[in-house]
């Protein structure tokens, strides 16, 4: 029989199979439907019985409903390819792995899901240990129907007479795959040392480290849907967060866990991880590395327990007929003691007024004395601690304080200066100062992780002030109510499990964000040195080792095979950063196109109709997605030049808002800017220069950044 022929034959067998499953889906579904309606009939039944008999029907249609509910959101998830993959193992039992398991009505298996040890063996046979699999086939469907198939042979003495075997490659022919706007799973084409680290134990903290286009993202994700299948009970409940660098990339990722089932993940880019506000722009790289340094915390502590802005310098109040004054120095030392007793300032209010009333009988005696006199201290206490006016110093001299109130403070170069002293540098104070002071822009990326430490370092707000979710300040609260509520407690910090993507990225400042919302979770990060845009990988490495805590299971998982670039493609990127990269950081690329980067000379003048006519050309040569990346700042303009050109493939992004996406082909834009607006320079553009997994098109007015 012709090859063409018996592939015909081996997809009419899988799809007879396939059929069975999707037929045993739909009768699932049926009944869980019809669980969920005798749920709600029972709770109607309810209504009618005695109150003592209630309270255990409703129970009971509680239970009934929200199992049906749970079962019919497994089974209505997205299912692409519900059935991949295929094992005939030495013996009689041939195994169906997919996304999901199945059983017939005889309990017999119909599909195994892909993260049962069952499954393992797809994953993690080879030839050289095979695990008594004979025949690997991967199954290539679109809907329910299956379109190809793909063997590998294991076990070649083993192989029956009546076994065809067809095909070319699964992996290589899902790399050369169309790319489209998200990040698609890889359940089919798993590979052994990405099975290795997604099955690891749960508990400690897993470090999973490659260069681009190892699958370091997928791999972490598919761990934390492996994760939520094998230790659903201990992980389920409390919840996993997913931490990415942006919120182009948290969209990328969006549909890769809910194809797996898994619907119950938060993610979160780095500024959006504060509660009820988000981050829109970038600093500069300088301002960027004052605002992550460890040494901002200092600072912040300094600003907080300054005299507020509008705080009153005197007090006056009357007793007895006897006005008693305290003025600024004095007002002073009352607040340099109540914070000398530590604690958030927002706890602190009446400690500040037992304190302010002690100064008060202290200037009371003073005066007594001067005159030859005495008074009742604690009698003097006790009154005007009961006085309105004296409440009403109180409130406006130790106000409730908020995160983007104090911050804004910072704007004050005489005030910051203060609270700066011996801390940051002259030219620091400066940049930070002018920052704060200018907020058209909104909050930046960097800004997010300060708020969330003056949340802490200040405590919440009294509750009878806590009317909106965040307390910031007046016009954060109003963008907050139109942000959808979160099923969890305001800044929820008991999340069982953390994945954190692009880790190497992560200022000191932001793994202390993060490491709050994770005092009792177990830990995926993910990351790769080489691509650092941190300018102070020690003092990170110092946070985030805080952030883990005293966890002490650490594990460290290492992909070295580059599955993105071609070969082509990824030869020029480690030509440009080969002098930051240690010796086997970089990894290597297994697939060949023959087709080489362009690199064309422009002039910067001609840089627009350069960029119009590359991603033109582009745009006709793939079948999916063109990134035009340029430099953080240049994004609005070049975006402009490009507005009505195949919006759905084209996107622009710039250079740090490129980590972790990819594309069939890339539009790289005046690499030398990419390297001069970050601290890490060439690092950024090995990023970019890594984002293509089929053709890449340089545009560069100079020949610097080759060099």
């Amino acid at each position: 029989m012709s090859e063409p022929r018996v592939r015909r034959a081996e997809i009419a067998i899988e799809q007879s199979h396939v059929d069975r499953v999707y037929a045993r889906l739909a009768e699932l579904r049926t009944q869980a439907e019809a669980m969920r309606a005798k749920g709600y009939e029972i709770g109607h039944g309810a209504q009618r019985e005695a109150v003592f008999e209630q309270a255990s029907m409703l129970f009971e249609r509680d239970m009934m409903v929200y199992h049906a509910n749970q079962t019919l959101q497994t089974l209505d998830a997205e299912y692409e390819g519900l059935v991949f993959g295929r094992l005939d193992q030495l013996g009689p039992e041939t195994v169906y792995v997919g996304r999901l398991g199945i059983r017939d009505a005889e309990f017999e298996n119909l599909v195994t899901d892909w993260r049962a040890p069952a499954a393992a063996a797809f994953y993690q046979a080879t030839a050289e240990e095979p695990m008594d699999v004979v025949r690997r086939r991967v199954i290539r469907c679109s809907g329910q129907a299956v379109l190809d198939v793909d063997d590998d042979v294991l076990t070649p003495d083993a192989v029956p007479d009546d076994m065809n075997v067809v095909g070319e490659g699964a992996l290589m022919a899902a790399l050369g795959r169309a790319r489209g706007e998200k990040m698609r799973d890889i359940v089919a084409t798993i590979q052994k040392e990405q099975d290795e680290v997604i099955r690891a134990p749960w508990r400690g903290v897993t470090e999973i480290t490659g260069g681009p286009g190892t699958g370091k993202t997928a791999v972490a994700l598919h761990r934390a849907a492996y994760l939520l299948y094998r230790y659903r009970r201990q992980l389920g409940g409390a919840g996993v967060l997913v931490v990415g660098p942006s919120g182009v990339f948290t969209n990328y990722i969006s549909r890769v866990l809910p194809s797996m089932g898994e619907t119950n993940v938060e993610l979160r880019a780095l500024g959006q991880v504060l509660d009820g506000i988000e981050a829109t722009h970038h600093d500069p790289a300088p301002l960027a590395a004052v605002k992550g340094s460890l040494r901002m915390r200092k600072v912040l502590l300094k600003a907080m327990r300054d005299t507020p802005p509008d705080a009153p310098t005197e007090m006056r109040i009357v007793y007895q007929g006897e006005v008693l004054k305290l003025g600024a120095k004095e007002l002073e030392r009352v607040r340099r003691k109540v914070h000398g007793h530590g604690g958030p300032p927002n706890r602190a209010r009446v400690r500040a007024a037992e304190t302010l009333l002690e100064a008060l009988a202290d200037k009371a005696e003073e005066y007594a004395k001067a005159d030859d006199r005495t008074i009742d201290r604690q009698e003097l206490i006790t009154a005007l601690g009961e006085r309105i006016d004296f409440h009403r110093f109180l409130v406006v001299w130790w106000p409730v304080l908020y995160p983007a109130e104090v911050l804004r403070w910072l704007g004050d170069e005489r005030r910051l200066t203060r609270a700066a002293k011996r801390v940051l540098s002259r030219e620091e104070i400066s940049l930070l100062a002018a920052s704060m002071a200018d907020r058209s822009q909104g909050w930046s990326m960097a800004d997010i992780a300060l708020l969330d430490e003056l949340r802490v370092l200040m405590g919440p707000p009294p509750k009878r002030r806590r009317r909106q979710r965040l307390e910031l300040d007046a016009e954060q609260q109003r963008d907050s109510r139109e942000q959808t509520t979160r099923s969890r407690p305001e800044h929820y910090d008991e999340y069982s499990h953390i994945v954190v993507d692009e880790s190497q990225d992560l200022s000191p400042m932001q793994w202390r964000m993060v490491g709050r919302r994770g005092k009792y979770a177990s830990w995926t990060v993910v990351g790769d040195p080489v691509q650092s845009s941190w300018p102070d990988p020690p003092e990170a490495a110092q946070a985030r080792d805080q952030a883990f805590g005293a966890r002490t299971a650490r594990r460290r998982y290492t992909l070295r095979t580059n599955y993105r670039n071609s070969a082509e493609i990824f030869d020029l990127a480690a030509r440009v950063v080969a002098g930051h990269a240690e010796e086997g950081e970089l990894p290597h690329a297994v697939r060949r196109t023959g087709l080489v980067p362009q690199l064309k000379a422009i002039e910067p003048e001609g840089a627009e109709t350069a960029v119009q006519t590359a991603a033109k050309e582009l745009l006709g040569a793939v079948d999916g997605t063109v990134g035009v990346i340029c430099a953080m700042n240049r994004v609005d303009e070049v975006g402009g030049w490009l507005e009505g050109q195949a919006e759905e493939r084209l996107k622009v992004v710039g250079s740090l808002d490129a980590k972790g996406l990819e594309y069939d082909a890339v539009v790289l834009l005046e690499p030398t800017e990419l390297i001069t607006e970050s601290l890490t320079g060439r690092r950024v553009l090995y990023v970019a220069l890594t984002r293509a997994t089929q053709q890449l098109t340089v545009l560069a007015s100079d020949e610097d950044w080759l060099a």
